[in-house]
């Protein structure tokens, strides 16, 4: 078994990373669900939606829950998860996150919970050189 993948977030941004993800990689080597949270939804009815699809992917290794903005509705009701067994959240999701997570799909819930870490924070880096600021006389 497998440590479960649920990703909460605004809007189809949790469908556009994965879908970015796994057809770089070609496949999706772990159980993943998506909710998509609109600005129109009841949130009441979305954490009885995550709490189903939790109970779907988590099958006793544990459930990963990735969401977009801490403090947001997504990552709300991402929270409201971890009264769960085996649940951890991370908020901040981006595709190295995702890569890093994807590449090692055999760890534990723990360890696959600091590859996401390391993979988002590792994975945002200034690609060019900042310039020097000129001083003006």
């Amino acid at each position: 078994m497998k440590v479960g993948l649920l990703i909460i977030t605004h809007d189809g941004l949790g469908h556009a990373l994965l879908e970015t993800v796994t057809t770089t990689l070609g496949c999706c080597p772990l159980e993943v669900r998506l909710l998509s949270v609109s600005r129109n939804v009841d949130p009441d009815a979305q954490i009885a939606q995550a709490r189903q699809l939790a109970r779907e992917i988590d099958h006793g290794d544990g459930l990963l829950v990735l969401t977009d903005i801490y403090g947001s509705t997504p990552s709300n009701i991402a929270c409201r998860l971890q009264d769960l067994p085996e649940v951890r959240v991370v908020a901040g999701i981006n595709l190295p996150m995702l890569f890093r997570i994807f590449n090692y799909p055999e760890l534990g819930l723990d360890a696959i919970t600091e590859k996401a870490l390391s993979g988002g924070r590792d994975g945002v880096i200034a690609a060019c050189p900042i310039p020097a600021r000129k001083e003006t006389l």
